[in-house]
């Protein structure tokens, strides 16, 4: 790294010792959207991904309008978000495509961009949903060092995600182990059930099930200044912090709950106080005076393979009908002394994998402010 940066540092003492360019995206690359693609046309039999709103494509068709390595910023849904495609794709109309011009070198922009989407993200408009106006990426300020300058940053930076790519992989394959060992210890045989050392309860008969109603935060701003989570679904879980103080729904190590969503198979353990997101979120809790140890239940639902069909926002009806093994508590204890070891192996940020790459990414991210840190040329 530090041979990289000197060799930056002399070229830029070389090529630009007085500073560097500042530009408005508009001057210095195209803004164009894509072209709109319903659901109804999508397929997972068909080629090309599409990439609208989100994060992830949203489907397959059988056309592609742009080539690979095209950087994005998404203009509806998850508004600001700036990504870098590395195949050919479909762009749908909820998402711009920029294109620099020959004074910038692509990997380079994206860097920058990427580098600016908390700001870019906070252009978006508290419309329903946001969106992103054109106007509001066309200025966003562009340091346009020579290309030798940003080619070389572009080296250094790549080394670094592709390092966190490798350990990204790792530990993927390491979730994938744990998975296989979850389920082989909370597989029971039709010979264990006939000595009785396991028997199958339904959802229903073991836990309690609440609906948000007071908890959910009516504030629909977040920040990271604001102290309490309010949590959602799927991998984001943690959507953001507001400073709302009514209304808290009081978890703990000594009283935990299972937070779920009506539209995911998601299932998250809280074991801190929070709000949520909205209606569809549900929590639930171990009853009294069973003999099912809560955190056991944790891992025994985390294993239901659901189906499109079993999908319901009816917890009695279906949810609470869904049933999972139980053998005695010793057993069950066991079972999650094992599972807990695993599962701070791979989500415990302050150990192992995870931590290394937590310190990859605050290492990237300094070392990507002050590549991309200019001094502006003054004429």
């Amino acid at each position: 790294m530090i041979k990289h940066q000197n060799k930056i540092e002399k070229l830029i003492s070389k090529l630009c010792p007085k500073g560097v360019n500042f530009k408005g995206l508009s001057e210095c690359a195209s803004i164009k959207r894509g072209r709109r693609v319903t659901k109804s046309e999508l397929s997972p039999k068909k080629n090309y991904p599409v990439y609208s709103g989100g994060v992830t494509p949203m489907g397959y068709f059988e056309k592609y309008n742009q080539p690979a390595n095209t950087i994005t910023i998404v203009k509806y849904g998850t508004a600001g978000f700036v990504n870098f495609i590395t195949e050919v794709f479909w762009a749908n109309d909820v998402c711009y495509c920029i294109k620099p011009n020959d004074e910038l070198d692509n990997k380079y922009l994206f860097y920058v961009l990427k580098a600016k989407q908390d700001f870019i993200q906070s252009q978006a408009t508290n419309a329903i949903p946001a969106h992103l106006p054109t106007e509001a990426i066309e200025s966003v300020k562009i340091p346009v060092p020579p290309l030798a300058v940003q080619k070389e940053i572009v080296k250094i930076l790549d080394n670094f995600t592709e390092l966190e790519a490798e350990l990204e992989a790792e530990l993927g394959a390491r979730k994938k182990q744990y998975e296989y060992y979850r389920t082989e210890l909370l597989t029971f045989n039709e010979r264990e059930r006939e000595r009785e050392r396991v028997r199958w309860v339904t959802l229903n008969e073991i836990m309690d099930y609440e609906q948000p109603g007071k908890y959910i935060v009516k504030s629909t701003e977040y920040s990271n200044e604001h102290t309490m989570p309010v949590l959602t679904a799927g991998k984001t879980f943690i959507l953001g912090y507001t400073n709302e103080i009514n209304g808290i729904y009081k978890a703990s190590d000594e009283n935990p709950v299972i937070i779920f969503d009506d539209f995911t198979t998601s299932k998250h353990w809280v074991n801190f106080d929070f709000k949520v997101k909205s209606s569809a979120m549900k929590m639930l809790r171990i009853k009294d005076n069973v003999d099912v140890v809560f955190r056991y239940a944790y891992y025994a639902i985390k294993c239901i393979q659901y189906k499109p069909q079993d999908h319901t926002r009816q917890w009695i009806s279906t949810y609470s009908e869904f049933k999972i093994p139980v053998p005695k508590v010793a057993e069950q204890k066991r079972i999650v002394n094992i599972l807990d070891k695993f599962d701070s192996l791979i989500n415990d940020i302050s150990i192992g994998l995870p931590a290394e790459i937590s310190a990859r990414k605050s290492q990237y991210e300094y070392y990507r402010t002050k590549l991309l840190t200019f001094n502006e040329y003054a004429n």
